[in-house]
């Protein structure tokens, strides 16, 4: 593990493996950290390729800065990591929830970074979402600490008082003490055009019963290289609730996919900040 200063900010980092692709795990938001990719799916990922885990600014052991969380800071920010951390080949991006919503915005930010996505019931940034974070991450006292329980009850060892009080707390610090509730709510939306221009390959993996599933039919139908899955059975938690499908079904779209070309520059996207 080795931490990277990017963007004034100091990012704890993680590489696995080596191989001929460079998969990039991201996290959700405020409950959630590198670690749930790392105790689920990176480590069997690493086996034949390299991998790259980060903690998202203020999460994990990741610097927990007063602001800089917009959607497009943390583009920004995903830019800089694979800067500082030498990866010029375009990435497969995996992401879980928010991580999803972040690997969509990366990719129309700078699609030649960008070789594949797949989506673990990810988030869309639409007109509706800043205003749902709003109102979710505003919540305070026993409605914060049960809907902290609610999001870990398939976590393993998360189960003991002392572990949901030390998330409560990270998560006040996080929501209380930056300004990542405005800045997410004030992230302009995507526009359509914008998610349609996507072109690299997605894998869509949604919950049957999962509370956003109707946003993973919309990316699915707006991207034109996009195949949805529905999981059976499965809520918004499908990466605790079918860990080992998840981590199957993610390995063997990896290796469907073929080994990017190492783009020559940097600088070389139109796009914007996400």
């Amino acid at each position: 593990m080795v931490d990277l200063q990017v963007r004034g900010a100091r990012f704890h980092v993680q590489y696995l493996g080596e191989g001929p692709r460079t998969v990039v795990f991201l996290h959700g938001l405020v409950m959630d950290n590198l670690s749930s990719w790392f105790f689920t799916v990176a480590n069997p990922v690493a086996t034949s390729n390299e991998v790259l885990l980060y903690d998202l600014r203020g999460h994990g052991r990741s610097e927990r800065t007063p602001d800089g969380y917009t959607v497009g800071d943390m583009v920004l920010d995903l830019l800089g990591v694979l800067d500082a951390a030498g990866i010029t080949r375009p990435v497969h991006l995996v992401g879980n929830s928010f991580g999803g919503l972040l690997a969509l915005a990366f990719a129309i930010a700078h699609p030649s970074r960008v070789a594949g996505i797949c989506l673990v019931d990810a988030h869309l940034l639409d007109e509706a979402w800043g205003q749902e974070m709003r109102g979710t991450l505003g919540l305070q006292g026993e409605e914060r600490d049960l809907m902290i329980a609610s999001q870990f009850k398939d976590w393993s060892g998360r189960h003991s008082e002392r572990k949901r009080n030390r998330l409560a707390k990270n998560a006040a610090e996080l929501v209380y003490g930056t300004s990542l509730v405005e800045d997410l709510a004030s992230s302009p939306p995507v526009a359509e055009e914008e998610l349609s221009g996507i072109r690299c390959p997605v894998l869509a993996l949604y919950g049957e019963q999962s509370d956003i599933r109707q946003r993973g039919e919309r990316i699915h139908a707006a991207l034109p290289n996009c195949t949805l899955e529905i999981i059976p059975g499965c809520t918004h938690s499908i990466l605790w609730e079918e860990t080992s499908a998840m981590r199957d079904r993610i390995l063997a779209w990896l290796q469907q996919q073929a080994p990017p070309v190492r783009t020559t520059s940097l600088d070389e996207d139109a796009g914007g900040e996400g």
